[in-house]
Formats: C-alpha cells, structure tokens, sequence
C-alpha cells in the first residue's frame, strides 16, 4: 500500500530530524582530538542524508504537482520532476567538479584562507535566496505572514551580504594579498552605526511598500529597497572586516562561520526548510561560542574585536621604548646536545611550524627522545595558527600522541620545573610582554609562560615581530637562544644531529 501525501511529509521532516541530530553528535565529537575522527564520520552521514532527503522532497514536490486533477496553474509554478533533478544533479557536479581539486591541493597552512572563502559563497547564496523569495513569495500566506516573511528576506540578505564580503576582505588578508593592517577611517564606528540605522529604515519601508497589496507581487520599489539593502551589507561587511587587524583575524574566521550559520538559518526560514534552520542555528551559536572562548583566551573584548582591531603588516620591526639588548645564538648540534641533556622538553608550536611543515620531523625527534626516557610534551596556545585547533590537527597528522599535547592552562605551571623548551614558529603566543608592559597591544592577554623554563631555544627566520606587530623580549631573555633559518630545516638538521637509535 503506497504512502499518503502526509505520511511522504512527516518521512522527509524524520530524515531531517535524524540529519540534524548527526550534526549535533558532529560537534560534540569534533570537541576531543580522540573523537574527533568518529565526530567527521557523524557530519558527512548527516550531511549525505540531508542532502538525500532534500534532493528526494524537491523531485517528490515536483511530480505531486504535476498529477491529473491538479490545477494547471500551480504546475506551471514547478519544473517537471525530471528537469528539477537534472537541475539538481548539474549543481551537485559544478560544485563536486570545482570543489574536488581545491580541497586536494589546499594545504593545512592554507584551510584558514579556504574556510573564508567557503564562507562567502554560504554568504552570497543567502543573498541569492532572500532575492528569490522576494520575487516569488510563499503562495496562501495572509498580511501578516507576508510581513514577517519580507523580515526573513530583509535579514538574510543583510546578514548574507555581510558575510560575503567580510569572508573575501579576511580571505585577502589571511592570504597576504591585503595588507593585514586595521583600515581606520575616521568615525568608522559612527559609519557601521548609521549604515544599520539605515537599514533598519530601508526594512520597515519594505515591510510596508514592498509588495501589492493586493497581489503579493514585487512592486518596484521593493527591489529598489532590497538591493539597496544587498549594498549596505556588502559595505559594512567590507568596511567592519577591513578594519580589524591581522593579529584578530582568527576570532574574525571564527566569527564569519557563526554569520554564515545565522545567513544560513535566515536562508531556512525563507525557504521553510527546517534543516536548513537548525545546521545554520548550530553553525552559528557554535561559532559565536568560540569566538568569544577565542576572545578570552587573547583578553580580548568580544565588541573591540568585531568593531575594530589592532595589529601592523606582518614582518615588520615594532619599535620598542627600552633598549631590549643583544640576542644569542645557537646551532642544530648545539640545540641536539642540550636536548639529550634534558630530563624535560615542552615544544611550543605555532603558524611558523605550520608553513615550514615541520611537523613530521618535530614528531620523529620526539619519539626518539621519548626513547631515551625524556619527558616530551607540546603547549598549545588556544589561538596559536590561524585557526583554532589548528597546531592539534597538524600534530595528530604527524602520529604525535594526544596524551602529551596539551592546552595552555593544563601546561602552563610545568615550565618551571623544565629543562628546555622548544618554540617552533611560535611568537605573540609566548611574548611576556602580554604580561609584564601594560602598555603593550597584546596587555593582558594569556601566554605560555616559556621563559620560566632552565633553557628556550626559538625558531625563526629573522628577529622580525609577529602576526600582531609586537616586538618580544623573549628574543633578548639571559635564557633563551635563536635558531635562525627554515624551521623544517633546523628541525632536520637536529634530528641527524641526534645519536639516538629510534
């Protein structure tokens, strides 16, 4: 016996429930490094499934309406089932076919650059969606649902254009092909508050005037007020992501996946699409949730970081009040003796490690030190990358042990009572500065306290600052040594140093 129309309904709305209940268990895997393989397993069947359940309601809609006795003016408003999933199979391949070769090439020091970018089309397509709601609104719907559907459209394409360009401006700067450096215009602050002022304006004009009264059609001016509304978006997303400085830009990804959630969500309610709701409500909570972890991990205010940032050019050479005195060097054999001397080693990685893709040997010239009986562990910083996580994923890529890597508060008592610690492309993360000059930029914001280790040897290229711009007095610490160079090749250059069998 064949299923009624109803019970076709509540099976699609079954499949979106179990769809997003994956999504949850998604994120609570991702949550442990030891989960987390089981918590991607959970998205991607989630995310088969939703995909499934729309593509089958979208080609099941299509053919109901299309059945003797319906009348031929609402089948005139569908695609016949076979052209609306050949449409869908043609999107399905442009995306596999452009997506495909970009996610196999990306490198991991790239995924900052990549998650922008994929934030923007999530951005763009909300604005696209708020468009084709506009023109083609909900049939059956009284005055006041009419209203608060031309809300939705209001919103998700503020929200959509927003995320757009904010996602391209933090894509430009997290690849360097903008300069990193906060764009301060004069009465910015003033510029983002009256362009939502006006937009709140242009909304309540389009609630009133936007559609025919008695029609429910578009009327002229409601497109005029909808892409002025698109405009507005587009430029305080420019203008609120371009004046935040490169030292903030991982709150900023953070931030630009939780309006892609809410664009999302927006684009869910627009097209009545529950799933759609509840993954843009999850991506978006999630990501404000850890934007503002990310904020108090870097004794950030959460508004500061959306409104405005700090931060100079990456490379250049902050000036300094005092004299911070004569830095000391030393080589591979060097760092390679001092290391089997040690009873205790804490390697601190961070965005260096990662574009050197040092990783591997950092990971080999661990194991062979564990060997020997010497306690090895790793100090992550909650924002050490460009991403949050971002170090973890790149040990666990190398088969570094979950057990000894551990997060800034868990480790930060231990290194006084440690022998060497290794900072491996690492820099505003371990700057003392956060805490010994309250006129410092980065004032107040949580380090690794690696200094108090017996012996620090840093890796870097040149005596140039960090992502923030701020100078370090680590450099210049009676304790600590610069290994200068390529920080792969430093790290192999100790390894064949090492005499230890593996």
């Amino acid at each position: 016996m064949g299923l009624s129309v109803e019970q076709i309904d509540q099976l699609f709305k079954g499949l979106y429930i179990v769809a997003g209940i994956l999504f949850i268990l998604s994120l609570a895997g991702l949550s442990k490094q030891t989960t987390a393989r089981m918590g991607n397993i959970a998205g991607m069947i989630g995310m088969v499934l939703a995909l499934a359940a729309v593509i089958a309601a979208s080609v099941y809609e299509s053919w109901a309406v299309h059945q003797p006795g319906i009348p031929a003016e609402l089948a005139a408003t569908r695609w016949s089932p076979e052209i609306t999933l050949a449409l869908i199979i043609g999107a399905l391949l442009i995306g596999a076919l452009i997506g495909t070769p970009v996610a196999r090439k990306v490198e991991m020091t790239q995924m900052p650059e990549l998650i922008a970018m994929f934030h923007s089309f999530v951005g763009m397509a909300a604005v696209l969606v708020g468009f084709n709601s506009f023109a083609v609104p909900p049939a059956g719907e009284g005055s006041d649902a009419l209203t608060v559907h031309l809300v939705e459209v209001a919103l998700g394409v503020l929200i959509g254009a927003y995320t757009f360009t904010g996602s391209v401006i933090a894509y430009l700067k997290l690849s360097a092909k903008m300069k990193s450096a906060p764009l301060t215009l004069p009465g910015r602050n003033v510029l983002n508050l009256v362009g939502f002022i006006v937009f709140f304006a242009l909304m309540i004009w389009f609630t009133v005037a936007g559609v025919d009264p008695m029609t429910h059609a578009p009327t002229a001016l409601g497109w005029v007020l909808i892409i002025a509304i698109a405009v507005i978006g587009f430029a305080l997303g420019f203008h609120m992501v371009a004046a935040i400085g490169g030292g903030d830009m991982p709150v900023v990804v953070s931030m630009l996946n939780s309006y892609s959630g809410w664009a999302a969500a927006a684009a869910g309610f627009m097209l009545g699409n529950n799933l759609l709701i509840i993954t843009g409500s999850l991506v978006g909570s999630s990501g404000a949730i850890l934007s503002y972890i990310m904020c108090r991990a870097m004794n950030r205010s959460f508004i500061s970081v959306i409104l405005g940032g700090f931060g100079v050019d990456t490379g250049t050479v902050a000036a300094s009040d005092e004299e911070q005195g004569e830095h000391r060097e030393i080589d591979a054999a060097g760092a390679a003796d001092m290391l089997m001397n040690a009873k205790s080693v804490i390697i601190t990685p961070g965005y260096g490690m990662a574009v050197a893709k040092a990783q591997y040997p950092v990971a080999e010239i661990t194991s062979k030190l564990r060997a020997q009986g010497i306690n090895v562990r790793f100090g992550v910083h909650p924002v050490a990358g460009r991403l949050p996580g971002h170090m973890n994923v790149l040990l666990a890529e190398a088969n570094v042990p979950y057990d000894i890597v551990l997060e800034m508060d868990e480790i930060n008592e231990d290194f006084d009572d440690t022998d060497v610690v290794l900072v491996i492309g690492a820099n505003d993360t371990v700057n003392p500065a956060a805490l010994d000059d309250p006129n410092s930029p980065i004032a107040g914001m949580p380090v690794l306290e690696v200094w108090k280790a017996a012996n620090v040897i840093v890796f870097k290229r040149s005596m140039a600052t960090g992502y923030a711009g701020v100078q370090n007095p680590l450099f210049f610490k009676e304790n600590t040594q610069m290994l200068f160079g390529d920080a792969k090749q430093r790290v192999e250059d100790i390894l064949q140093s090492l005499s230890v069998p593996a």
